[in-house]
């Protein structure tokens, strides 16, 4: 009977918390996707402090990839749109001008 009772239980649990993920799902793709962007602004504003000692095509790469992360961050909400994007032009003004008074490498 306790075993019957045991199985019973978790079958009801397990129904349970298949339909709390129907009503709630988790945001897990949001999130992902959300990290994504956010490791890539990393990797690029994370090499401004050696942006002098790259070659032209590294930081040529490196502004290109700003203008790809661009459109990702508006789509952010207003606060953290308008900080980061102020942030990555910020970065990507700094890689402009190395490569403007850069000489050949």
């Amino acid at each position: 009977m306790n075993m019957i009772r045991t199985a019973a239980s978790i079958l009801l649990l397990c129904s349970l918390m298949a339909g709390v993920q129907l009503f709630f799902p988790t945001q897990s793709g949001v999130a992902h996707a959300q990290d994504e962007w956010k490791a890539e602004f990393d990797a690029i504003c994370g090499k401004t402090d050696d942006a002098a000692a790259l070659t032209k095509t590294e930081v040529k790469g490196l502004i290109e990839r700003c203008d790809k992360l661009k459109p990702r961050i508006e789509q952010l909400d207003e606060s953290a749109k308008k900080v980061y994007l102020k942030r990555l032009q910020s970065c990507r003004d700094l890689f402009a001008f190395v490569l403007g008074s850069a000489t050949d490498k």
